[in-house]
């Protein structure tokens, strides 16, 4: 049985849940305080809005995101099947995010995406499903899960500002990987989306900024959450250039 963040009640429980497994969580929760609620609206509009902010500003995906609502009204998979790469384009949309949003829209059509019935799915299993279309990476999926859908257990291991947080919160040498987070959360579950929101809130406190969801690959000027420390040695020149830095 899955459980769910839908409601301020919901979020209390949680929290509780997640201090009760892991007391580390109550330093956080005692600096930072309590995370908002974090709720989007679901199905495809809701995937949609989630798929034009990456890698933006807040700014400017709100803006984006307006003239694609004002384009396709209603703004639904039907209407992003119809429209044209061209009209897309002309409401700011980069060519892979287009692609994305009409493999989405194809997904549904044909019945191949059931967004609806990723509601009362397992987390893990709803991610399977929509990770399995086109353009639809895992950060795109867990935040769709824990903010469209309010899955309890839905994890974001690859944001940077939850990697990031973690390192600060549990003192951890370096700031651990993506692949290093399942791990790090496992004993979380079925929290873990609780988890989410506890760190993304600890990093506004840390670093005194916005304590958004951060996806790998974001750029230092897309947004003021963004540590420019943390997205730099995350990127492949980054990557790069300490390789060179190591072989001298």
């Amino acid at each position: 049985m899955s459980n769910f963040i839908r409601t301020e009640a919901d979020l209390d429980a949680a929290i509780a849940a997640l201090i009760k497994a892991d007391q580390r969580f109550e330093p956080a929760f005692t600096l930072a305080g309590r995370p908002p609620l974090r709720k989007r609206a679901d199905g495809f509009a809701g995937l949609a809005s989630i798929v034009v902010s990456q890698q933006l500003s807040t700014a400017s995906a709100k803006a984006i995101l307006g003239r694609l609502q004002a384009a396709l009204d209603p703004l639904d998979h039907t209407a992003m099947l119809r429209a044209r790469a061209a009209k897309l384009a002309g409401v700011g949309l980069s060519a892979p995010k287009i692609k994305t949003l009409k493999a989405i829209a194809k997904a549904i059509d044909r019945g191949e995406l059931d967004l609806p019935a990723l509601v009362e799915m397992p987390a893990d299993d709803a991610h399977r499903l929509l990770t399995a279309v086109h353009g639809i990476g895992p950060w795109t999926a867990d935040i769709y899960l824990l903010a469209c859908l309010g899955h309890a257990d839905a994890w974001p291991a690859g944001d940077l500002a939850l990697q990031e947080a973690a390192r600060l919160l549990f003192k951890l040498k370096a700031r651990p990987t993506t692949k290093e987070m399942q791990p790090l959360a496992e004993r979380w579950r079925p929290w873990r989306g609780a988890a989410a929101c506890m760190l993304w809130t600890y990093y506004r406190h840390a670093k005194q900024r916005d304590g958004a969801p951060i996806a790998a690959g974001a750029k230092p000027s897309d947004s003021k959450a963004v540590d420019s420390k943390i997205v730099n040695a995350a990127s492949p020149k980054s990557k790069k250039a300490s390789a060179k830095k190591a072989a001298r």
